[in-house]
């Protein structure tokens, strides 16, 4: 499997604010790094799955863990629809589903750029990015579930546990 290579998000195409520096090699639906220990998943949605089908597939669930410090925002999902001649199809609706009991989610545009991802050598496409960001105070578990519907019908629920630790007990890099 080729992996996805992002660049050049935090470089002021993600709203007002940054990304992290640097790049991050990471598979379809696989978990990484990006800048210092944000973790970051990314679901790319494929034109033509479930496309044409004349009932709604049932959802697929998917479950992750994000490890995160206490008030800083951590990015937890990246979406996105690249269609096979390489160019963008339309982004997915992305609805909360359960609330973190302690921590917010916001969702912000930006612009992905990616390098050797399947049959395309270089790409840059619409993207939206979640966010998850805890109180100052808040230390433990916080679970979250978003539910991301693409175009075609296809339905994921993502169930997301957000490892909220003091500084030393991060993901290393």
């Amino acid at each position: 499997m080729r992996s996805l290579k992002l660049g050049t998000l935090g470089k002021g195409t993600l709203g007002k604010g940054t990304l992290g520096k640097g790049t991050l090699g990471i598979g379809t639906l696989g978990i990484g790094t990006l800048g210092k220990g944000a973790a970051l998943a990314i679901v790319a949605g494929l034109a033509g799955a479930g496309a044409g089908a004349a009932q709604e597939a049932p959802a697929q669930v998917v479950e992750r863990t994000v490890k995160a410090l206490p008030n800083r925002d951590t990015q937890i999902g990246i979406y996105l629809n690249v269609l096979p001649d390489c160019t963008s199809g339309p982004l997915p609706t992305i609805r909360l589903a359960s609330a973190p009991a302690a921590g917010k989610v916001v969702v912000k545009n930006a612009k992905a750029k990616a390098t050797n991802y399947k049959a395309c050598l270089a790409l840059e496409v619409p993207a939206y990015i979640a966010f998850y960001k805890s109180p100052p105070d808040f230390l433990g578990k916080d679970v979250l579930t978003i539910e991301v519907k693409y175009a075609g019908g296809r339905t994921e629920i993502q169930k997301i546990t957000v490892e909220v630790n003091g500084p030393g007990a991060q993901q290393k890099i």
